[in-house]
């Protein structure tokens, strides 16, 4: 049985936004196009791959048995494509929550993993639309709940985290605090706190009662609002460069020490190379900076890893 490379884009497209219009939308097609590759595609396959009615656009059980392999198939074609007309297309990489500065781990790895194109940052729902789409390779940043599942994943960094306050606030001069000991204040977040998992996560597990949202409008100013209240603390990765903003204290965290985690996220399927070298490049990091230690008597993680290690020595 030969099967059509473009009708394949158009099933995996379809089952990817459950939408015929939209899924047209991304191939610039027309919807009665698209439409047409898919029912030649069931009809070649002699079974129903789609569920169309009243409720919407579902997958068959025979749709979610092709998936996988589809995916496969476009990324095999695309590849292909690329190999026969000599086409070295640099890995596109984008990244979110930029207020955490994700860009700093990247360019450590960046001149191990290839040539890189690096976007301008995103939030997690957009790049998983992008990635699922094709217009990134690859994404970095923290991944905090369950994946689409057409994402592969791959833990990279655990980032003790400081807490960060007024240099009034009665703590500021304690030398390391514990996350208890921030009870009494008031977790300043850069927009609604239920939008921010780490941060929320960490007041439901320290029992931080009073919280309150700022306007992201950059580290800087998000910083300068903590300093200018002496009841007031948020947290940084230990690593993020601090502005220099007068009157703010950064203190460690200990017993337990928050961990930040990093994740590379790419699509499954998708055969760039760069993908490997850029994987074989965190890895190599993460061995040489200790970046994926972990210790669960020392250390509190939000959403422990697969795997606990106490010498850093596991790659996720």
């Amino acid at each position: 049985m030969d099967l059509d490379v473009a009708q394949i884009r158009a099933f995996v497209r379809a089952a990817e936004e459950l939408h015929f219009g939209r899924a047209a939308g991304t191939l610039s097609i027309s919807q009665q196009a698209l439409s047409k590759r898919i029912a030649r595609l069931e009809t070649l396959l002699g079974t129903e791959l789609f569920q169309r009615g009243g409720t919407g656009v579902h997958l068959t059980d025979a749709g979610q048995r092709f998936l996988p392999p589809a995916r496969h198939t476009v990324a095999a074609a695309d590849a292909a494509v690329a190999a026969a007309i000599g086409q070295d297309r640099p890995l596109r990489v984008d990244v979110w929550g930029h207020l955490y500065e994700p860009m700093r781990t990247l360019a450590q790895v960046a001149g191990r993993a290839g040539e890189l194109v690096l976007g301008h940052g995103r939030d997690l729902p957009s790049v998983t639309e992008a990635l699922m789409h094709g217009d990134i390779d690859a994404a970095f940043g923290r991944a905090h709940h369950p994946l689409h599942a057409g994402l592969a994943h791959r833990l990279v960094r655990l980032e003790p985290v400081d807490a960060v306050l007024s240099a009034d606030h009665p703590l500021a001069a304690e030398p390391a605090l514990r996350p208890d000991q921030l009870r009494g204040s008031v977790l300043w977040s850069p927009g609604a706190l239920d939008r921010l998992d780490f941060l929320h996560q960490f007041a439901d597990r320290f029992d931080i009662r009073n919280t309150a949202a700022g306007v992201n409008l950059g580290l800087a100013h998000f910083l300068t609002e903590v300093a200018d209240d002496p009841t007031r603390f948020s947290l940084l990765p230990a690593d993020v460069p601090l502005p220099e903003v007068p009157g703010l204290r950064s203190v460690p965290l200990v017993d337990p020490t928050p961990l930040y985690a990093w994740s590379l996220l790419w699509r499954t399927g998708n055969g760039h190379p760069g993908l490997h070298s850029l994987t074989a490049a965190c890895a190599a990091e993460a061995g040489r900076s200790r970046w994926l230690e972990y210790d669960p008597a020392r250390d509190w993680l939000p959403e422990p890893p697969t795997n606990h290690s106490r010498n850093g020595s596991d790659r996720h």
